[in-house]
């Protein structure tokens, strides 16, 4: 092989200097003997480490090995351009060198080892926007510029025959509450915007948002990656919308609609029926089955069970929780392009009347879907309706498309078009006479990818009838998104 060469060569010159040991010192005869031994034992270690790698635990390991034999060959080169001296002795300083490559390589099979498994992610939102005087209480205009950082870490979780385990943890921080004098409305213009409390402006300290663990379990007895039917439990500290009510052309403020009556259901989440704590979070547990029998086609059913109202902050118990259950299918059609389409209906027995102080039960169901229909189009839609309470409004149709830049040769950018219909409930508009009808929103963006990591989004917002008050000005809201992901 072709680290032996060296070897060969420095046995011979080994052996050379042995035949005339009578013209050479005594000293350097020793030292030619030390190194002859030194290199046996390198010999070995290769040969050993060389089996080791027969199945490396990544490619790392590979670019490793070339290094290797890289070192090897320049070994090679000295030992036959370079005399033997007592006072520069090169083919030494190379021997040690390829010794230190050979613990490096070491050291790294045991770091890749420990690493399999983890992502990582970190995220930059920074959002500058400005309101008109008609989205405003005091008919004055308003600018607002805020920013939040997100970072999240999966880690392995542990396996039991074919089920693997899998930890999640996210972080969060970030200031500015967005647009604050604006009419009262039941959409909310910028759901990037996060904060430390109301009365804390200067507090950027981040929060731990999730933590949860995940055992995926496979049901046909094959390896997780290659099962077609598989059940999953999650439990711990979970934002809902991970797993319910997703959306693919809407579903992350970052990126693409940045009202909140556009990222989830708006009765669950502007609505606040999900009864999540202040910063969108709540403990509790997941239970899914998944059937991809017919992959690419498939179907799911799940069941969420989470903390509500002080529930939801880990001050008070999990009695009376907001409870979830929804079945979902992927489709294709249009000629085989993807779709998924989602139907759940849900029960908060600690949700918020529209007085925003009485607790009561509140329970309804939605409908959430996205279908691509051409090769940079994708339509989406959700609807939602309230089946028992009484909440600030208790139906929701919002309609959106996103196209993909594809169609003007830019195909990592994107435009987005959403609508949105948000329905005052009978009960609101009694104990409020000036209401009546529907607030109606509408939102546009583009999203300019700059590089692989920096996205800028121009949006602008329309509002009438906030809040479904005819006597609202039309809002006009300009917005700047930058968005930087790692």
């Amino acid at each position: 092989m072709r680290h032996l060469k060296p070897l060969v060569l420095a046995m011979a010159l080994a052996g050379s200097a042995s035949a005339g040991a009578a013209e050479l010192p005594v000293e350097l005869a020793q030292a030619m003997q030390q190194m002859q031994d030194r290199l046996a034992r390198l010999e070995a270690r290769n040969t050993e480490l060389e089996r080791q790698l027969a199945a490396p635990p990544a490619a790392a390991l590979e670019t490793r090995v070339k290094q290797l034999e890289s070192a090897n060959a320049k070994l090679e080169e000295a030992v036959a351009n370079d005399r033997l001296s007592q006072d520069e002795p090169e083919i030494a300083t190379r021997l040690k060198a390829v010794e230190f490559q050979a613990l490096g390589m070491q050291k790294q099979a045991r770091m890749v080892e420990s690493l399999v498994g983890i992502a990582a992610g970190v995220s930059f939102t920074t959002v500058a926007q400005h309101a008109d005087g008609g989205a405003t209480a005091t008919g004055d205009a308003e600018d607002q510029l805020s920013w939040r950082g997100d970072a999240q870490v999966s880690l392995p979780g542990g396996s039991l025959g074919n089920s693997e385990g899998s930890l999640f943890f996210h972080f969060r921080m970030g200031q500015g509450n967005g647009l604050a004098s604006l009419n009262p409305m039941f959409s909310v213009p910028n759901a990037t915007a996060f904060q430390i409390g109301a009365t804390l402006p200067d507090d950027a300290s981040p929060i731990l948002a999730q933590a949860w663990y995940q055992l995926s379990v496979p049901l046909d007895e094959k390896p997780l990656d290659q099962s077609r039917q598989r059940l999953e439990l999650n439990f711990g500290k979970i934002d809902p919308f991970l797993f319910f009510d997703q959306n693919a052309a809407a579903d992350d403020e970052t990126v693409r609609f940045m009202n909140l009556a556009f990222v989830h259901n708006p009765l669950l989440d502007a609505g606040g029926a999900a009864g999540v704590d202040a910063y969108g979070f709540t403990p509790g547990v997941r239970l899914a089955y998944f059937d991809d029998t017919q992959a690419p086609l498939g179907w799911g059913v799940s069941l969420g069970v989470f903390g509500s109202d002080t529930g939801s902050a880990f001050s008070d118990s999990l009695q009376q929780p907001f409870v979830i259950l929804q079945a979902e299918t992927a489709q294709r059609f249009f000629g085989g392009l993807a779709g998924n389409y989602r139907v759940y209906a849900w029960r908060n027995g600690r949700a918020m009347h529209h007085d925003g102080v009485t607790l009561e039960a509140q329970s309804g169901w939605g409908i959430s879907a996205d279908q691509r229909v051409g090769d940079g189009i994708t339509l989406w839609g959700r609807y939602g309706h309230g089946a028992q309470g009484n909440p600030a409004f208790d139906q929701a149709l919002t309609l959106g498309a996103e196209f993909s830049g594809n169609y003007w040769d830019r195909g990592a950018d994107g435009v987005g078009l959403a609508v949105g219909w948000l329905a005052a409930s009978d009960s609101h508009k009694t104990a409020n006479p000036a209401l009546s009808g529907a607030e109606q929103l509408a939102e546009l963006y583009y999203r300019w990818r700059v590089n692989p990591q920096f996205e800028l989004s121009p949006d602008y917002q329309f509002i009438r009838r906030a809040g479904a008050d005819s006597s609202a000005d039309d809002a006009h809201i300009l917005g700047l998104r930058a968005q930087v992901t790692f």
